[in-house]
């Protein structure tokens, strides 16, 4: 296979690489470089600075020839090939310059749609996310032809000369097969950015790229769980009882599902071996983790959130005792969409049928709550195209029909899961995690589909009226609102909520799929 120009004139620019170091040898280059510490688990320890999350406003796509037609800039960013060229020129300067970590892996666990990626990191925990991350455990071929990733993050930007909008820049050349990452430690902006590349090149091959997590059950069934931050998606699909398929990107193809990553990048806030004995325990030799404070006998405190919420642990899969290796699966009898309704009236539970699942796909609803953002009282909708709108660079309407079509090749059944409140934000409760459990277990095992049901006003989505471990009250969300006119006007503001989103399709979806929505 042929390099691409650009591939070249990185590897050429290479001044003092350091190539395929393992995990525990990676650790060792951090310690040395002072870039973290050990705990007492033995993860290694590293703060991100300023930017401890993502940075939507500093992602960009090269605007060519090639992405012009292709991409929905109406939520993804362009800039010029000069930008690009610019920066791009300052990330070669510093790799010939400095000592860099290099390494060779792939996106993808399926070996007929995986993606050779070759990552040039400034620091070696960086090195060592990649390996957790991505599929590391097998040789990639010096020619493989794939997309190159450099991450410098001592490289900046100058807003007023480079054309960006802070220091921080994330920028995807798709032609040339190159993203530059500049000004910011987050690792999570190379994963993501991985994640985006697949994205759009996975549909062209007729394969529904997904942003969730899955897992199997002992009879060989699969199941999904899409969802946005905060909803449990990561929870409920790390079960015990079922084996971990993988925690956040899949494709599914023709022939089943696939892990696009080959370890998990799971939340540390709160965490306990109570609540999530899994991942608890697989924070131990070689993870990462970003931005928990331990203490001086290098002890997580993991209730900590003084740097951030957005706390994190990177392991391989196989910390994981019960996944699945190679991380590929069947085709998925059952899909859950997590929602987050903080405003306590959409039910615990609802079966979608194909056009409700485009459309809840598409409006990937959720919401905020009071004290998560500065200025926040009161909760706050959240649309997100399939769960995960910052990773989707083509139409939306591509990925909603690979979904329908894959709904009814498959006969997958799909429903919506409120992980949120009951009862109302102010007066009611969050959900709790039994109940949920016990109604996504009724999912799995098929024992939901006996129950009768019943139809919600406006939405129009079927609720169960039995579930075997939830009081049967609270599946009607209506009942656990004392002031019933209070619960009809909140659902006819969540709807109206739903509609104003629905603007931004107009002209785009067919009818069908619109009308599957909410009706005032």
């Amino acid at each position: 296979m042929a390099l691409t120009k650009l591939r070249k004139e990185i590897d050429r620019a290479l001044g003092q690489p350091v190539f395929d170091l393992t995990r525990e040898q990676l650790v060792q280059e951090a310690l040395a470089n002072k870039e973290g510490v050990l705990s007492d688990t033995g993860a290694l320890v590293v703060r991100t600075g300023k930017r401890t999350g993502r940075s939507p406003k500093d992602k960009f796509f090269v605007d060519d020839e090639t992405t012009h037609d292709e991409l929905c800039w109406t939520n993804n960013q362009p800039c010029s090939p000069e930008v690009f060229d610019k920066l791009f020129k300052k990330v070669l300067a510093f790799i010939k310059e400095h000592k860099t970590y290099v390494t060779d892996v792939y996106a993808g666990a399926d070996p007929k749609y995986r993606l050779p990626v070759r990552f040039v990191n400034e620091e070696a925990w960086q090195q060592l996310f990649v390996k957790n991350l991505f599929i590391s455990n097998e040789k990639v071929p010096a020619d493989a032809e794939g997309f190159t990733v450099i991450s410098c993050p001592s490289v900046e930007a100058d807003p007023a000369v480079d054309g960006t909008n802070s220091e921080t820049f994330v920028i995807l050349n798709l032609k040339e097969k190159v993203v530059i990452l500049g000004g910011g430690k987050y690792a999570g902006e190379m994963k993501k950015g991985i994640f985006t590349v697949m994205n759009y090149l996975l549909p062209k091959k007729g394969i529904f790229s997904m942003h969730c997590s899955a897992n199997l059950g002992t009879a060989g069934d699969t199941a999904l769980f899409f969802g946005l931050s905060g909803t449990g998606k990561t929870t409920l699909s790390a079960d015990g009882s079922r084996a971990l398929i993988g925690d956040d990107e899949h494709g599914w193809s023709d022939d089943g599902i696939f892990n696009i990553e080959g370890g998990c990048y799971a939340k540390c806030i709160k965490l306990s071996e109570e609540s999530e004995p899994q991942i608890y325990h697989a924070i131990r030799e070689n993870t990462v983790l970003e931005n928990v404070i331990i203490d001086e006998n290098g002890h997580p405190d993991y209730d900590d959130g003084s740097l951030t919420e957005n706390t994190r642990a990177a392991y391989p899969l196989f910390h994981i005792d019960n996944a699945v290796i190679p991380s590929m699966a069947g085709h998925p009898d059952k899909i859950v969409f997590l929602t987050c309704d903080a405003f306590g009236v959409l039910p615990m539970v609802s079966k979608l049928t194909r056009e409700q699942a485009m459309y809840h796909y598409l409006s990937g609803y959720t919401s905020k709550v009071a004290g998560t953002e500065v200025g926040i009282t009161e909760p706050v909708s959240t649309f997100s195209i399939g769960f995960g709108e910052p990773f989707l660079p083509l139409q939306p309407l591509v990925y909603a029909e690979m979904l329908g079509k894959k709904i009814d090749k498959f006969g997958t059944d799909v429903y919506l899961v409120n992980t949120g409140w009951s009862g109302g934000y102010d007066k009611g409760a969050r959900i709790k995690l039994k109940f949920t459990r016990a109604i996504v277990n009724a999912i799995l095992d098929g024992s939901i589909k006996k129950a009768e049901f019943a139809t919600l006003p406006i939405f129009g989505l079927q609720m169960p009226t039995t579930c075997p471990g939830v009081p049967a009250e609270l599946l009607n969300p209506r009942n656990a609102w004392e002031d019933k006119d209070a619960y009809d006007k909140t659902l006819q503001r969540l709807a109206e909520l739903f509609k104003k989103n629905d603007e931004k399709f107009e002209g785009l979806l067919p009818e069908a799929i619109l009308n599957a929505g909410p009706k005032l």
